[in-house]
């Protein structure tokens, strides 16, 4: 069965797209199968790992009942992806009902015994799409780029984390709290680095030991259409995130064995 990982953050350019990117190629590299599904309207996910969005189903379709899952994955490289685009910006509106926040759990059960890991990468907003994610999810990991204004907003993701976990999804836990854009010499990063445990705290989960360090590479990666490890596998960010996939590993580890 696979291990379901959300990126989330209501706050935009903190790094989760790429996040979310290279923990995909990060956990097929070591042989796992891997299924990259995208809740963004904006479909970038997709775009930095190389799919036409505009072409084929989208998860937009499946959220509707339209195309099944089987049709609406693609094959890139290593990982198989669900797009996203433009049109999963009208799902508030389209996707109406009771148990609308389930859709996308049901629409993936048919597929999860099929991979190691789902990853999920989220709106920057808390919407029913982000609220589909956190329902479908085992682990939420929160990637805050190191800058006061990425504190926003998460008081209002613990609300939304806790209910979640009170009425469709006991299971939900929140793995950590992942600072990308550090840069060691700055001083603000190691203030945010400070506030940022303390924020841990009062989510009940921890700041992951590995910072995501500030690169052109990771900006770069997307605009080749190739995930980070392929485009500079010896870029700082692509040994952070190869660090954090270790510690995620461990996480995941521990919790199994505790049952």
């Amino acid at each position: 069965m696979a291990r379901t990982i959300v990126l989330t953050n209501q706050k935009g350019g903190v790094g989760k797209t790429t996040t979310s990117s290279a923990l995909a190629a990060g956990f097929a590299r070591k042989g796992n199968k891997v299924l990259a599904v995208d809740m963004d309207p904006q479909g970038n996910l997709g775009f930095s790992l190389g799919v036409d969005i505009d072409k084929g189903p989208t998860i937009y379709e499946g959220l509707l009942g339209e195309v099944p899952v089987y049709e609406a994955i693609r094959r890139i490289s290593n990982i198989d992806i669900i797009q996203s685009n433009i049109l999963l910006s009208s799902a508030e509106a389209s996707l109406k009902g009771e148990g609308r926040e389930l859709l996308l759990k049901k629409f993936l059960e048919p597929v999860e015994k099929l991979y190691d890991y789902i990853i999920i990468d989220t709106p920057p907003a808390f919407n029913i799409l982000t609220l589909n994610g956190y329902s479908a999810a085992d682990y939420l990991v929160i990637p805050m780029s190191a800058e006061i204004l990425s504190l926003v907003g998460l008081v209002q993701l613990k609300e939304t984390y806790e209910t979640v976990r009170q009425t469709v999804n006991p299971r939900l836990k929140i793995m950590g709290i992942l600072l990308t854009k550090y840069e060691k010499r700055r001083k603000l990063s190691g203030d945010v680095q400070e506030m940022a445990e303390t924020v841990a705290g009062q989510l009940g989960t921890k700041v992951f030991d590995t910072v995501i360090r500030n690169s052109v590479a990771a900006a770069e990666a997307p605009a080749h259409g190739i995930n980070l490890f392929e485009y500079s596998p010896r870029s700082a960010p692509a040994k952070d995130y190869e660090a954090v996939i270790a510690e995620i590993l461990q996480i995941i580890e521990e919790d199994e064995k505790d049952g």
